[in-house]
C-alpha cells in the first residue's frame, strides 16, 4: 500500500517537475511478484497521461523501477546580466545578447579580412551548457554559426566566473 501511494506522488512529480533522463525509484522490497506486478501496473496506468515519451521497466525483485522519460518543455533561459561596458549610460545588457552581437562584429572584421577560420568562445560552464543545449540545429551555437556565416565552436572553461569570455582562434590567442 505504501509503495502505491508513493507511485502516485512520483507520477505527479515527474508531470509537475517535467523531469527527464533515467530515474530510478527504490520501493520498499516486495518478496512476493504480484505485489510488483501489481506496482509496476499501478505505476504504467498513472505514467499513461503523460504527454512526455517514457519508458518503465518492470521492478527488480529489489524493488527497483528505471523510468526513462523526455522533457517536454525546454530548460528555462538563463538571464544573465552585467553592466554595459560600451555605452556611456550604464544601463544592464543581457550576456547572451552581447554576446551574439560580439560574435557578429568578429565574423565581419575577419571576413573583411579574408579569415574564414572558426572562432572559439570560451565561456563558464553553465554558459556553455546554455548555449549548446538542445539538438545540433536548435543551439545556439549552431544558430549563431548560420547567420553570422562562420564557424562558432563554444568551450568550457571551468576556471571562468559566470560572466567571464573570451572570444579566440584556433591557437587560443584572443580575438576582438
Amino acid at each position: 500500500a505504501v509503495n502505491l501511494m508513493a507511485a502516485e506522488e512520483i507520477a505527479r512529480q515527474l508531470r509537475l517537475r517535467d523531469m527527464g533522463g533515467i530515474i530510478c525509484v527504490d520501493f520498499i522490497d516486495m518478496a512476493k511478484g504480484e505485489h510488483r506486478r501489481e506496482l509496476y501496473e499501478k505505476m504504467k496506468d498513472l505514467m499513461s497521461s503523460d504527454r512526455a515519451r517514457h519508458k518503465i521497466l518492470p521492478p527488480s525483485k529489489f524493488g527497483l523501477i528505471e523510468i526513462t522519460r523526455q522533457r517536454v518543455r525546454p530548460a528555462q533561459a538563463i538571464e544573465t546580466k552585467e553592466e554595459n561596458p560600451d555605452a556611456l549610460i550604464d544601463a544592464p545588457i543581457t550576456l547572451i545578447d552581447a554576446l551574439q552581437h560580439k560574435f557578429e562584429q568578429l565574423t565581419a572584421n575577419r571576413k573583411q579580412k579574408g579569415k574564414s577560420d572558426a572562432i572559439y568562445l570560451h565561456v563558464h560552464p553553465f554558459l556553455a551548457s546554455y548555449l549548446k543545449q538542445g539538438w545540433f540545429w536548435q543551439t545556439l551555437e549552431f544558430k549563431w554559426s548560420r547567420l553570422a556565416g562562420h564557424k562558432l565552436k563554444v568551450v568550457s572553461r571551468d576556471a571562468f566566473k559566470m560572466l567571464e569570455y573570451r572570444f579566440a582562434d584556433a591557437e587560443g590567442k584572443k580575438i576582438g
